[in-house]
C-alpha cells in the first residue's frame, strides 16, 4: 500500500493525523506493507524567518476569535495532542517559514532510506510542537538533520543553497492541481483521498474496509471492461 500526504510542519492536525494514522497502520498489520511519502504544504509561503507575535493572539487574529475564545481552542488542540501521547505545547509554537524545513526533507528523502526520513519528520514535529523552535532557524534544521542520520556537510550544504526549492513547489503546485486548500491530506493507493485527520478508528477502518473493496471494485471493472490495445480489441 501506498500512501502519500501533503503536509506542513508548523499544521497541528498533520502532527495528529500522521500520528493516528501510523498507529492504525500497526494495528492493522499493515505497517511493514505500507510506504509512506510526505509531500511539502506550506501554510503561509509568505511567513516570515523569524516568529512575529505569540501564537493565541495569531489564531484569534485568523479566526476572529478573542483572547479567551482563541486560548481555549489552542488548548483544545494540544489536548488532541497530547491526547494521542505526544508532547504538545501549541500555545508555545513560534510560527515561521517552513520552506526550509521542507526542503530538508527533501534531502532525507533523496536517500532512499525510509527510517531516516521518518525519524526528521518526527523530530521536525517535536522541534515546533514540543520544544518551542523557529524551523526557520538554520541551527534547529542542523540539529534535526544531524539526530536523523544526515551528514553535516550536506545539511550545510543544502542551507546555503536553494536545493529543493523547485522540488517543493512542485508539491505545492500538485496539491492546487487536486483542489488541496488544506492539510494534512491523504491519498491511499491513488484511490481515496482524505482530506483531514481521522481518528486512530476510522483510519484503521479505510485501511481495512474501503480500499479493499475500492480494489475489488477496480479488479471487476478491468474484468469486465472492453478494451482495445496494440494487439487488437478484447470480445468477450
Amino acid at each position: 500500500m501506498e500512501i502519500t500526504y501533503w503536509s506542513d510542519y508548523a499544521c497541528p492536525y498533520c502532527y495528529i493525523g500522521e500520528t493516528r494514522l501510523k498507529k492504525a497502520l500497526e494495528q492493522t498489520g499493515l505497517a511493514d506493507e505500507t510506504t509512506l511519502q510526505m509531500k511539502a504544504f506550506q501554510l503561509d509561503p509568505n511567513a516570515p524567518e523569524h516568529a512575529a507575535g505569540d501564537t493565541v493572539t495569531r489564531y484569534g487574529k485568523k479566526y476572529g476569535l478573542d483572547p479567551e475564545a482563541a486560548a481555549a481552542s489552542v488548548a483544545q488542540i494540544s489536548a488532541l495532542g497530547e491526547a494521542e501521547g505526544l508532547s504538545f505545547a501549541y500555545a508555545d509554537t513560534l510560527f515561521t517559514n517552513t520552506m526550509d524545513a521542507h526542503r530538508l526533507t527533501k534531502l532525507a528523502q533523496s536517500k532512499g532510506d525510509p527510517e531516516l526520513t521518518e525519524k526528521l519528520i518526527g523530530l521536525l514535529f517535536k522541534a515546533y510542537f514540543a520544544d518551542g523552535l523557529e524551523l526557520a532557524d538554520h541551527e534547529v534544521l542542523m540539529n534535526a538533520g544531524l539526530e536523523a542520520g544526515l551528514e553535516r556537510d550536506e545539511i550545510q550544504a543544502l542551507l546555503d543553497s536553494d536545493k529543493y526549492f523547485d522540488a517543493v513547489r512542485r508539491d505545492e503546485a500538485e496539491a492546487a492541481s487536486l483542489g488541496v486548500h488544506g492539510v494534512p491530506y491523504f491519498v491511499i493507493d491513488g484511490m481515496l483521498a482524505i482530506p483531514g485527520s481521522l481518528s486512530t478508528e476510522d483510519f484503521a477502518r479505510v485501511l481495512t474496509e474501503q480500499i479493499p473493496a475500492l480494489k475489488q471494485k477496480v479488479q471487476t471493472a478491468q474484468a469486465l471492461g472492453d478494451a482495445c490495445g496494440p494487439d487488437g480489441c478484447r470480445i468477450r
